[in-house]
């Protein structure tokens, strides 16, 4: 009964495929199949469920793509992290994809499903607002004559027969979605970053201890008031409270680290000191996926009234920055191993068992 439940779930198209109610139905569906989630597997999980392959090398994501490609300095180290992941998730170096990406390939295929379910409506409705200009010509929904020549021009001598134009609109249609998809990405490794670590630590660690949700309202938090009518809501990333409340944990979570990101945590965490409204003092946090050891570094540094603005600078799999590094390591990414090993930069593991101490 169950399974046709979930059968006919599935077969609803859902429009908003990449929002946040989609998600978090996607990411605990994954969660049903994965067996035992632990603090040791947790960097697994939010590999599987978000980390994916560059096209433009065809390896595993961890630094700017422009940076990677063959030839670059990074290249190297994407191999040696693709070699790394491949090896701990037990995948061969060309098999890996099919480990990666669950959410977003997930996501995909529930837009497929809805633009499929809407293009009758959409053709019928179009052919309707045409009937007014019935007498005059217009270009064809999906028509890009750019790329067609781009593409004929690659191909061309290939062909036995020149395709009809219904077949370069299919393809320049199919090209589109393609690309808009993947801008579509962004929104996982932003928002969809915050559901994964957030479900992934209820997983982990309970709900009886931790009350533990993505983008809650400052003012919603415990020991916070920052509500004043005509602002915009000051929400936090991921906030983790404890049973009690006397523990609060603000998260930053951000996949990487742009230089705009690291402008934003010092007004962040004035915000939060500001609007505090009790003596009980609170932990930032900051979680990330970041490969560049320069970003890394500033991070772990950040310092506010002669202490550590973060109280942990979570990554989510260290040992994968060791594998990436190499031995042949610059000054600065020696001085991130150091980090690692001094504590200051931790694992994934390492602050979900610190949660459960």
């Amino acid at each position: 009964m169950a399974e046709q439940e979930n059968g006919n779930a599935d077969s609803i198209p859902v429009r908003a495929a990449f929002g946040a109610e989609n998600r978090a139905k996607l990411i605990n569906q994954y969660f049903q199949n994965v067996g035992d989630v632990s603090a040791a597997n947790a960097w697994k999980h939010v590999y599987k469920l978000l980390l994916w392959i560059d096209r433009t090398t065809g390896l595993a994501h961890c630094y700017e793509s422009d940076k990677c490609q063959p030839g670059k300095h990074w290249y190297p180290r994407s191999l040696a992290f693709h070699a790394w992941v491949s090896n701990e998730l037990g995948m061969t170096n060309v098999n890996l994809s099919e480990s990666l990406d669950w959410l977003f390939n997930k996501a995909t295929l529930d837009l497929s499903r809805y633009i499929l379910h809407s293009q009758e409506r959409v053709i019928k409705k179009a052919k309707q607002q045409m009937l007014p200009f019935a007498d005059q010509s217009f270009p064809a929904p999906g028509e890009d004559p750019e790329l067609i020549h781009i593409i004929n021009d690659v191909l061309h001598p290939f062909f036995s027969a020149s395709p009809p134009d219904v077949a370069w609109i299919q393809l320049v249609q199919r090209v589109r979605q393609h690309v808009t998809l993947e801008n579509k990405r962004k929104n996982l490794v932003g928002e969809g970053f915050e559901d994964v670590l957030a479900i992934t630590l209820g997983k982990v660690l309970g709900s009886s201890r931790w009350r533990i949700a993505p983008r809650i309202a400052l003012q919603e938090i415990p020991g916070f008031t920052n509500e004043r009518k005509g602002e915009k809501v000051n929400k936090v990333d991921v906030v983790a409270i404890s049973g009690d409340a006397t523990r609060r944990i603000l998260v930053t979570v951000k996949w990487s680290i742009r230089a705009d990101r690291e402008k934003q945590f010092p007004a962040e965490f004035g915000s939060y000191v500001n609007t505090k409204s009790d003596m009980n003092p609170f932990d930032y946090v900051h979680v990330t996926n970041e490969f560049d050891p320069a970003r890394l570094l500033r991070a772990c540094q950040l310092t506010a009234a002669n202490h550590f603005m973060f109280t942990d600078v979570v990554h989510i799999c260290p040992e994968a920055l060791r594998a990436a590094y190499g031995k042949d390591r610059d000054n600065s990414m020696k001085a991130v191993v150091s980090l690692i090993d001094a504590g200051r930069l931790i694992s994934l593991k390492n602050w979900i068992t610190q949660m459960n101490g």
